[in-house]
């Protein structure tokens, strides 16, 4: 049985565009064991995918922040001790940093990269033991989909693909059809209007659907408030588990937000998704290229308009309406 690690340890909307690869590895060499490398904010993602055999957590963020901390060498030690206790086929570092290649350094097996040329940080190439050319201008699903490809020398054809094992419904998910507003970004320039954010609620509040505005600090929690107003049929739940948040995003009528994670998670799970670009290039990490269920609108230093997103949600839910 063949073994792999990928080594993509954040952020969220890159592990999920990511995860695509272990679809093409299952159809291309059944059986094969995939074992991932993720942050332990995101660990519940690659978990979640059917064909991922084992996630090895890793605290590089928190022990950055406390580099003498006695527990940060303690963990990290660990951390070595358990992606070594495996000899991989392959090791695809799809981090693209210093921080990857030192991940994958730990590991045993053969490790597969992106070329100097075509990697993100170019020092990072010299960490892995075979180098791969992928273009730069390709979105960044399909980037590490030819890197897989190329390392264990398999075909990457057609459209990606995800298998998830998602929670069952929980008691407080909404009874009734909904929407989910992904409007929360660290980025200023990545900020839908809030004003905006209101009028889209009372649209889809007029079509019957309950608004979902999910929130993971007190700022954004403080944006939901504001966004949300005195409406009835607006929700703001408590912060979620990322795992259950990816099953209020599978069953939720659609998801529209800004360039950020649970967008391009949503789009990945199959629920009709619309992505408002405003700082980014869609071409490079849009959702459509998840399917036709999913559609990018802007780009970068494009704001798109009220009318525009409205228009655009309308449209999803007609050719793809859920019962």
């Amino acid at each position: 049985m063949s073994q792999v690690l990928v080594v993509r340890p954040s952020s969220l909307g890159d592990v999920v565009w990511a995860l695509a690869l272990v679809d093409d590895l299952a159809r291309a060499r059944p059986g094969i064991a995939v074992d991932w490398i993720a942050e332990e904010a995101f660990v519940a993602l690659p978990a979640l995918c059917a064909g991922v055999r084992r996630v090895i957590p890793v605290a590089l963020r928190r022990w950055k922040g406390s580099p003498f901390a006695p527990t940060s060498w303690r963990e990290a030690a660990a951390f070595r001790r358990t992606v070594a206790t495996e000899r991989y086929d392959a090791i695809l570092d799809l981090q693209e940093q210093v921080k990857g290649g030192l991940m994958a350094r730990a590991a045993r097996g053969v490790r597969h990269g992106f070329d100097r040329a075509s990697i993100r940080e170019p020092a990072a190439a010299w960490f892995d033991d075979v180098h791969h050319a992928v273009a730069r201008d390709l979105h960044f699903c399909l980037r590490c989909r030819r890197l897989a490809a190329a390392a264990l020398g398999i075909a990457a054809d057609g459209p990606p693909r995800w298998r998830w094992r998602l929670p069952a419904p929980a008691s407080d998910e909404p009874r009734g059809p909904y929407v989910v507003f992904a409007h929360a970004t660290t980025r200023d320039n990545k900020r839908w209007p809030a004003e905006r954010w209101s009028a889209l609620a009372d649209v889809a509040t007029r079509a019957g659907l309950d608004v979902v505005l999910p929130s993971g600090t007190p700022e954004e929690a403080g944006a939901a408030r504001r966004i949300a107003g005195d409406r009835a049929r607006v929700l703001r739940p408590p912060r979620l588990s990322l795992g259950a948040l990816a099953g209020w995003l599978a069953r939720a009528h659609a998801v529209v937000g800004v360039d950020t994670g649970l967008v391009h998670l949503a789009a990945a799970l199959g629920t009709p998704t619309l992505a408002i670009f405003m700082a980014t290039d869609p071409r490079l990490a849009g959702v459509s290229i998840a399917g036709p269920h999913a559609r990018d609108l802007g780009g970068r230093g494009s704001v798109p308009s009220f009318d525009e997103v409205a228009a655009a949600l309308g449209a999803l839910l007609r050719a793809g309406p859920r019962c």
